[in-house]
C-alpha cells in the first residue's frame, strides 16, 4: 500500500512550525509522510507503531522523531477507547539556518540521522517538556523546541528504519565511497560485477573490498544485499507486485537467495512481511 502525502504546510500558516494534542478514541491507520520532521510523544493509547519497514509495540511514553519523507503511522489497540499524543511538525527550513552553530552540532546529527525515525527509550525530560509545548505562546514555544531538541541529542536513541529503506540522500558525492554507494542504488535493479563498481573508483578488487570494509564496517557484498533487502521491503509494503517480481526489480536472480537473503536480515520472510503490515493495518493487535 502506497502512503499517502499529508499537507502540513497547508495548516502552518503564519507560525513557524505545527504543534498540537491530538485527542482520539483510537489511532486509526494511517500510512502517510510529509517533508516535514514530526516529534511525537503517545501519552494514552498503546498498539502497533510502524515506520519504513519497522514494526514495533508501543505504549504511553512512546517518543520518536521521525525525518522527512518517512512513511510511518500509529495504530491503536482495538479495546483502547481514548488516545493521546502531542505532535510538533516543523520544516528543515526551521532547522537549516543553525545547523552552522557549534551548539547546535549534536541536534544537527541526531536529525540527520532521524531520517530512518528514532524512538528515544528511557524516562527523561525532554516528555514533559514537550508535553507542554502546545499550551505555551508562539515566543514560548519557538524556544522550547529548541531546548527538546539539544536535550534529545544527549539522550541514547534506536534507530526504526533499515538503512537502505528510502534512497541515500545527502552531500559528499565526491568522495569515492559515495560515488560507490550511488552507483550501486541506481544500478541496484540489475547485476554488476565487482571488479565493474572497483572500477568506478580506480581500484583492484582486493583494493577496492579492504577500502570499503574499512570505509562502511561490512563487506561489499552485505552493503548491496542490505540495499536490495531495504528496496524490497519498500515495493512489498507499497504495491501489489508478486514477490518474484519484487525479487527480480531488486537485482535477485534466484528466489532461494531472496528468501533466504530476506529471511536473514529482517527475520522473516517477504511473504510473512507483507501480510503482518496488511495484517497490522485490519487488525493491530496481531
Amino acid at each position: 500500500m502506497k502512503p499517502f502525502y499529508e499537507d502540513i504546510s497547508g495548516r502552518q500558516g503564519l507560525q513557524s512550525f505545527v504543534a498540537y494534542e491530538l485527542e482520539v478514541p483510537a489511532f486509526e491507520f494511517k500510512w502517510h509522510y510529509h517533508p516535514e520532521y514530526e516529534l511525537t510523544l503517545i501519552v494514552q493509547g498503546s498498539g502497533k507503531r510502524l515506520v519504513g519497514d519497522n514494526h514495533e509495540n508501543f505504549g504511553p511514553g512512546d517518543l520518536v522523531l521521525i525525518g522527512p519523507s518517512m512513511p510511518h503511522t500509529w495504530v491503536s489497540d482495538p479495546l483502547e477507547k481514548e488516545c493521546r499524543a502531542v505532535v510538533v511538525q516543523f520544516p528543515e527550513s526551521f532547522v537549516q539556518s543553525f545547523f552552522q552553530f557549534p551548539e547546535f552540532e549534536k541536534a544537527a546529527a541526531m536529525l540527520k540521522e532521524s531520517r530512518q525515525g528514532l524512538v528515544f527509550p528511557g524516562e527523561h525530560p525532554a516528555r514533559q517538556m514537550l508535553g507542554d509545548l502546545a499550551g505555551l505562546n508562539a515566543a514560548e514555544r519557538f524556544t522550547r523546541l529548541f531546548s527538546i531538541l539539544e536535550h534529545l541529542s544527549r539522550q541514547r536513541w534506536e534507530v526504526l528504519a533499515s538503512e537502505d529503506f528510502t534512497p541515500a540522500t545527502g552531500g559528499g558525492n565526491e568522495t569515492r565511497i559515495n560515488k560507490v554507494c550511488r552507483y550501486v542504488h541506481r544500478n541496484i535493479d540489475r547485476r554488476f560485477t565487482l571488479e565493474e563498481v572497483a572500477g568506478l573508483v580506480y581500484l583492484s578488487e582486493p583494493a577496492f573490498c579492504k577500502f570499503f570494509k574499512r570505509a562502511t564496517g561490512k563487506t561489499f557484498s552485505d552493503y548491496v544485499n542490505d540495499v536490495r533487502i531495504g528496496r524490497a521491503s519498500a515495493l512489498l509494503v507499497s504495491s501489489d507486485f508478486p514477490v518474484s517480481a519484487i525479487a527480480y526489480r531488486c537485482g535477485f536472480e534466484n528466489m532461494s537467495y531472496f528468501n533466504r537473503i530476506f529471511l536473514r536480515k529482517k527475520s522473516i520472510n517477504p511473504k510473512a512481511f507483507r501480510e503482518r503490515f496488511f495484517r497490522i493495518k485490519e487488525s493491530p493487535t496481531d
